[in-house]
């Protein structure tokens, strides 16, 4: 993955956003929504267990995946930490023939040498610097820092107050803890993570 000029590949207009978990992860997805798209946005909470079905969760519907119905201006994002599980979740989604949302906060600053996948999420107060290169279905939380030349590999997952220094490799799949620091690799070795 090579880091190009700003891209959010899924950054399309859609009327309603369907939310893959519906605990504190999923309620501050629902309010970065909102805050990016407007509160005309439709959004509907989903759980694949009927364990989990409440209705609703601050006001908003909470659906079984069995009972969607995919619609064509319709997107999805996964609100789960675990990398391995949000992995199994939007193979579900995409099985079943429904497109990703890319979710990033308008309080993220960042250059235009930053390249995103699809279906990641980038919360408020984030920084990205230059010649960053994201993959697909990242979650990066609330106030993470990422600098030059770094990689994040797709289904990886900065929590809060995540700090990534120049020149590191994040693999896939790697789930980051609240507060950790990275410190710099070097260009001809980048400090390799997972």
């Amino acid at each position: 993955m090579q880091p190009n000029s700003h891209t959010l590949s899924s950054e399309v207009s859609f009327d309603h956003l369907y939310i893959f978990g519906a605990g504190g992860s999923g309620r501050e997805l629902a309010w970065l929504a909102q805050e990016r798209y407007g509160r005309g946005v439709g959004l509907t909470f989903v759980v694949d267990k009927s364990d989990f079905l409440t209705s609703p969760v601050n006001g908003i519907e909470v659906k079984l995946f069995s009972d969607l119905v995919p619609r064509d201006e319709a997107r999805f994002v996964v609100a789960l930490g675990d990398p391995v599980d949000r992995e199994r979740v939007v193979t579900m989604f995409l099985d079943a023939g429904y497109q990703p949302a890319n979710l990033v906060h308008s309080r993220v600053e960042m250059s235009p040498l930053v390249s995103i996948g699809k279906g990641t999420i980038i919360c408020a107060n984030t920084v990205l610097t230059c010649n960053v290169a994201i993959g697909n279905y990242v979650q990066i939380n609330v106030a993470c820092t990422v600098s030059h030349d770094v990689v994040i590999d797709d289904y990886s997952t900065l929590s809060p107050g995540v700090n990534v220094a120049g020149n590191v490799c994040i693999g896939r799949r790697v789930f980051v803890g609240i507060n950790a620091c990275f410190i710099n690799g070097s260009a001809q070795e980048p400090l390799i993570i997972g």
